[in-house]
């Protein structure tokens, strides 16, 4: 599993013109799902996104965690974190988890975020074109793969 966070003061997702999700402070999330993903690197990837320490006190040092701010995620689908552009010019994506697989694991790492208390979740709409917006705080990017564990 693989996840490009942004630290963000605002960001939305759109599908055909209509704001389906959006949220102030906390966590942009483009997640991608392997084919070889298991329900721990689900469970793995969501104690990383919440403890880690990215968001800064009164003096700007990274901190606080999201669960310590109380703040939000917006997570988006993108199977394209698993293309490989090794060879040739069209990249392939051999490596990312069929859409029936990669939905099951996106919901549950949805609904697993979603029992956090202090939490507040939104989410992109899968298989779908969506346009992301988003106002970086920092701008703090840190890429995730549970496989580097």
């Amino acid at each position: 599993m693989r996840a490009i966070l942004q630290r963000v003061d605002e960001a939305s997702v759109t599908v055909d013109g209509k704001v389906i999700g959006s949220i102030d402070k906390g966590l942009l999330i483009l997640l991608a799902v392997g084919h070889f993903d298991l329900l721990d690197d689900v469970h793995w990837m969501v104690r990383k996104i919440i403890n880690l320490r990215i968001f800064p006190n009164e003096n700007d040092v990274p901190h606080y965690s999201l669960e310590d701010i109380s703040g939000s995620i917006l997570v988006v689908p993108q199977f394209t974190l698993y293309a490989d552009s090794s060879r040739g010019r069209r990249p392939s994506y051999f490596d990312a988890a069929k859409p029936e697989q990669a939905k099951k694991m996106f919901d549950e790492l949805v609904m697993i975020l979603e029992n956090c208390n202090s939490i507040t979740v939104q989410i992109g709409k899968f298989q779908s074109h969506m346009k992301v917006y988003s106002c970086n705080d920092g701008p703090v990017t840190l890429i995730l793969d549970s496989k580097d564990r």
